[in-house]
């Protein structure tokens, strides 16, 4: 018996419903503090921000199990408000207490918008950053915070800027998943490579797929695209994220995919501000990169001029998925274009 699937758009409370539960399991949180680059940028950043911090009052959005929070108290916080949707804020409550910090850190539960807090606040912080940077769209509940909480002139949001990079790559597992149906004839003596075609459309898909691309796949320098200002970018800009490029290959090689990466920026009173990055070129995080897979492999050689333009915008199915269109031309060849988009698990599908 087959079953017809078909997506239907959610409600904008199941897709805050699904969303919040994803982050009531351990193991997500367990991830991102696992995740050394994250936590200790963060950690670094907060500290040498302490003198827009001690005596202020922060407030941290989607705060989780509250280690942004704990560390923004060490940093001499006077107040730290952590606001948190799901229910990983009773744990948060159980470690603010076990670090006897119940008196600086009040945990809210709740979403940014909802909640009322007794005063404005001095600091902003928030690990808000998603798959392909705008995954999950967390950036809105900061930008509201900021409109409404946040004190004018004068406030801080760590970090204050975000940046985003593309840059084409020759994934070495997809060449040799794409060969492997020519080798099937020498092993067994059956003939399979017409399955190459069909591999193609399976394996480049529309999907963005997140993986580590490795620094010896990575074809040109990468090119920013996008730049985001914390302090001005409004909620109607992040519907439509985009930007030109122009990538100039190392050398002979056949681009196979595009890779997105972010990095986002602290500022550092008097010291030079900290990025964390998810470079291919930095240390591994959680976040890896996001991969694009091209419908066919093109051949470069070196100085090939990659050009296009990218545009991120929230899925029509859910506000909080993010879809990535790419207008690009490789070398002499027309014009292509292709969208991407995260495969959705989680929503309620129609049988």
């Amino acid at each position: 018996m087959s079953h017809v699937v078909k997506k239907r758009k959610l409600d904008k409370s199941r897709q805050d419903s699904l969303y919040f539960d994803s982050y009531s399991d351990v193991t997500i949180h367990e991830e991102m503090i696992a995740d050394h680059v994250r936590t200790n940028t963060y950690r670094m950043a907060i500290l040498r921000n302490s003198e827009c911090i001690r005596g202020k009052v922060v407030l941290d959005v989607g705060a989780g199990t509250g280690v942004l929070s704990i560390f923004c108290a060490q940093a001499g916080a006077r107040k730290v408000y952590a606001v948190e949707a799901c229910s990983i804020a009773e744990q948060a409550e159980k470690i603010v207490k076990q670090n006897n910090m119940e008196e600086k850190i009040q945990v809210i539960r709740g979403t940014v918008e909802t909640v009322d807090l007794p005063e404005k606040v001095d600091v902003i912080v928030s690990e808000w950053m998603g798959y392909a940077l705008l995954h999950e769209s967390m950036l809105n509940s900061v930008l509201y915070a900021r409109d409404k909480w946040l004190q004018q002139p004068g406030g801080v949001i760590l970090p204050n800027k975000a940046e985003l990079y593309i840059t084409p790559i020759c994934d070495p597992v997809v060449e040799d998943r794409l060969h492997f149906w020519y080798t099937v004839k020498d092993q067994y003596g059956v003939d399979m490579s017409c399955m190459s075609d069909f591999a193609t459309k399976c394996i480049m898909n529309s999907d963005i797929t997140v993986n580590s691309v490795t620094v010896e796949d990575v074809l040109s320098h990468p090119a920013r695209f996008a730049e985001l200002d914390l302090n001005t970018v409004t909620v109607e800009e992040l519907r439509s994220v985009k930007g030109d490029f122009t990538c100039e290959c190392f050398g002979s090689a056949a681009v196979n995919a595009f890779c997105v990466y972010f990095t986002v920026t602290f500022p550092c009173p008097d010291k030079p501000a900290l990025v964390l990055s998810t470079s291919p070129f930095k240390p591994e995080t959680h976040w890896k990169q996001a991969v694009l897979y091209l419908d066919v492999p093109v051949d470069v050689v070196q100085d090939t001029l990659v050009t296009g333009e990218v545009s991120m915008y929230p899925s029509e199915a859910s506000a909080r998925h993010i879809c990535i269109h790419v207008d690009y031309t490789i070398g002499e060849q027309k014009k292509q274009s292709k969208t991407f988009s995260i495969p959705d698990w989680s929503s309620e599908a129609q049988i």
